[in-house]
């Protein structure tokens, strides 16, 4: 008896290899994603400004990764004993300035250089609402309006929050794309809607916000052929469909419900022959996690062996994939 109506997504009329360079960047569901690939020897990048939400943020940084903007001293400011800046998340914050601009500088150069190499980009939008921060505020010295893409517990009142149109979305989008082509020709790009449900905006908020999410991205994914969209809001809201597959927080998916994503994203993105390869990984990644009970035994050490033997035959099979730290472990 089935309890749900399952989904298959279509496809892709090409598919990502090993071989592939991947850029991911957006939402915290970018991450999980992004984790999953790095577990299986793909070689990538992850959210280079670190999370962000909403797609005017996002094209921001492409564009700036494209440019390789260079940040300055100015372009920073102090809230909650830290140095922070506007274009990034928390985690480039730092009490010394000095060490905050450097952590994003090197970030930026990083995401150049890699950009430049990238065969897929994988872009997540969270959310349609924006923060602009006010004029005179106190922690900008521009001429304010700005969007920001993290708020850094800077009280609300000195931000403007509103809902971008799927015209804005559009225009946004369309411009970062033409300038990532120019930038990397041979670029191809993945767009798909974060599932995570932004229920502090409100429950009709945060529906308005994903269907200008979804109307924008496809119709720019209608015009440009490097353009996919990869369904994974539809798979957890309308595939999964219920409270079982969500976190304690009733908001974010949970282990089960990025699992069934992920292996819906295999079929659908992953070429064949990749699979094959994923899978003699996935054995090799499992031996890793397993604990013995004696490790002085003859019986682990031999154990360890077979499976240098067994990562080294991968190894020269595929000398496109860095197995270096595999061979280390079960050389010990």
């Amino acid at each position: 008896m089935n309890f749900h109506l399952e989904f298959s997504p279509k496809p892709f009329s090409t598919k990502i290899k090993h071989q592939n360079k991947l850029l991911l960047i957006g939402s915290c569901f970018t991450e999980n994603i992004g984790s999953k690939l790095s577990q299986h020897k793909f070689s990538t990048l992850e959210n280079p400004n670190g999370i962000l939400f909403n797609p005017a943020s996002i094209c921001t940084s492409l564009n700036s990764y494209v440019q390789n903007k260079q940040y300055s001293l100015d372009e920073l400011f102090y809230q909650n004993e830290t140095w922070n800046s506007w274009e990034h998340h928390s985690r480039f914050s730092h009490p010394d300035k000095e060490v905050c601009l450097e952590g994003i500088n090197q970030s930026q150069q990083q995401a150049h250089d890699f950009l430049k190499i990238t065969d897929w980009l994988f872009v997540t939008l969270g959310s349609a609402f924006v923060y602009e921060l006010f004029p005179l505020s106190g922690f900008w010295k521009g001429a304010g309006g700005e969007v920001v893409a993290n708020c850094h517990k800077v009280p609300t009142d000195k931000f403007n929050k509103r809902l971008l149109s799927v015209k804005e979305v559009v225009l946004m989008v369309d411009a970062a794309i033409k300038n990532l082509l120019v930038f990397n020709a041979e670029l191809k790009i993945i767009f798909t809607i974060s599932p995570v449900r932004h229920l502090r905006d409100g429950f009709i908020e945060n529906n308005r916000s994903k269907a200008i999410l979804i109307q924008a991205v496809h119709q720019l994914v209608d015009e440009y052929p490097q353009l996919f969209y990869f369904p994974a809001y539809e798979l957890v809201i309308d595939d999964l469909r219920d409270y079982r597959f969500f976190a304690e927080d009733m908001v974010h998916p949970n282990y089960s419900a990025t699992n069934y994503v992920w292996d819906k994203f295999i079929s659908c993105c992953i070429d064949d022959e990749t699979k094959i390869i994923m899978q003699d990984i996935n054995l090799i990644n499992a031996a890793m996690h397993h604990k013995s009970f004696n490790p002085a035994s003859a019986q682990h050490k031999k154990f360890l062996q077979v499976h240098v033997e067994k990562v080294q035959k991968l190894r020269n099979k595929l000398p496109y994939i860095d197995f270096d730290k595999e061979i280390e472990y079960f050389s010990i």
